[in-house]
């Protein structure tokens, strides 16, 4: 082992969970530990898992033991670091079932962290007061909440994440000037239930509050919201939105489904009037809007006129995103106990008619954009070499993207005329 001991991070899941593991590098960043981003030269992983569904669970436990066959064979001493959901969901039958681990950090307890090095160090790892942005690139997540109190019937995140709380709104808006300040030029605030921001604090704080103080921050940057349950597009949050300077004319609504009866049994309000109401008031107050949103086919007691129905929904809502997911029944949670389950192979055919007609839409939508000009942010160059980035309406890691041909730097905004598409995909160049 190296004299200074150096610790890697490898991270499975959603943007949230990079979001907590950027805070984990950074506090080791600021340690008398060092931070290395090549797993291959570490001396410690810290591998932040995933376990909200039960696929999500496989991948991460295949990633630890990939680690303890491969990388720790290699060199004497390794050690990994088990964070985030899967201790969290998991407890101590975790512990029991993977005595391989050398330790495990539960998301409430990440903080810290480097206690927990230092003890498997036998070293101080306390903090230096340092702190730098780790995660390259335009883009950062900012994450203005923890947890959720809505307690759908098929879902694990507030067992694993415990209930809804609140970032301090000072302590979201300097995150945000820092980022910005290191170079950030689109910030994706993320949480659980974003659209409750503020619930549990005092005073006029909200989501739409939070919104204008953000905005109101110099420099030429935007603002993009994911995860905004339905209940939580008010008028006040329309109206900040078009009244913006720098937040996108773009929602990351979860619809789940739209038959009323499955939507009760999931334990999540709604019907289809109501929701094709929220979506024309959206369109109504933000024309140029952006839509994605999840669905879930295979719901139990789903019927075949429930998923007809859906159907229905998915076309007319003309979505220009949307994630299509097949139920998982999840140890703990009400719905894998619920009668009427529905067989795997239905609610998989039921889910690739959901994606076929969500495809045909949604690229529909984007050959419909060649001829507009929009404002993208160049991201840099692709695997193959191809330099890309990103419009307003293509978040990051779930949309299309916009390939560029001219030659212009990462990092920069640039007026781009949209002359192609393929797919969800567009492409720009200079007019």
């Amino acid at each position: 082992m190296a004299d200074t001991p150096s610790i890697a991070f490898v991270t499975f899941g959603c943007p949230k969970n990079e979001v907590d593991s950027d805070r984990m590098a950074a506090a080791v960043d600021g340690s008398a530990l060092a931070l290395t981003d090549d797993v291959a030269t570490a001396d410690i992983v810290v591998l932040n898992t995933c376990a909200f569904i039960q696929p999500a669970v496989e991948e991460s436990i295949a990633g630890f033991f990939d680690l303890h066959t491969g990388w720790r064979t290699e060199r004497p001493g390794r050690r990994i670091v088990v964070a985030g959901c899967l201790p969290s969901r998991y407890g101590t039958d975790l512990a029991e079932a993977m005595p391989e681990a050398d330790a495990f950090v539960p998301v409430d307890q990440e903080h810290r962290l480097l206690e927990t090095l230092g003890a498997l160090l036998d070293i101080a790892a306390g903090s230096t007061g340092a702190r730098a942005r780790l995660a390259p690139g335009p883009t950062a997540y900012l994450k203005v909440s923890e947890g959720c109190d809505r307690h759908c019937a098929y879902c694990t995140i507030p067992s694993i994440r415990g209930p809804f709380v609140s970032d301090t709104p000072d302590a979201i808006v300097a995150e945000a000037r820092w980022l910005i300040e290191h170079g950030a030029r689109e910030i994706v605030l993320v949480g659980q239930d974003i659209a409750s921001y503020g619930v549990d604090l005092s005073g006029d704080s909200d989501l739409s509050s939070l919104l204008r103080r953000l905005d109101a921050i110099d420099g030429h940057f935007r603002i993009r919201l994911m995860y905004v349950q339905p209940d939580g597009v008010t008028d006040a949050l329309l109206e900040t939105i078009a009244s913006s300077r720098h937040i996108c004319h773009y929602l990351d609504i979860p619809v789940q489904h739209a038959s009323e009866a499955v939507l009760r049994r999931m334990g999540r309000p709604g019907d289809p009037g109501t929701l094709r109401a929220l979506l024309d008031r959206i369109r109504a107050a933000l024309p140029d809007v952006v839509l994605r949103t999840t669905v879930m086919a295979g719901f139990p007691g789903e019927t075949d006129d429930d998923a007809a129905m859906l159907e229905e929904f998915v076309r007319d809502a003309r979505f220009d995103y949307a994630g299509v997911f097949v139920f998982s029944p999840e140890d703990g949670t009400r719905a894998a106990r619920l009668p009427g389950q529905v067989p795997t192979e239905i609610a998989e055919e039921r889910a690739q008619r959901l994606r076929d007609i969500a495809d045909e839409t949604g690229i529909e939508r984007a050959a419909g954009r060649v001829g507009e000009t929009y404002t993208v942010l160049v991201e840099g160059p692709d695997e193959d070499g191809d330099l890309y980035g990103r419009t307003c309406g293509q978040a990051p890691e779930v949309d299309g993207v916009t390939f560029i041909e001219a030659d212009v730097a990462p990092g920069t905004f640039v007026d781009l005329l949209v002359t192609g598409s393929a797919g969800y995909d567009l492409i720009g160049e200079v007019p």
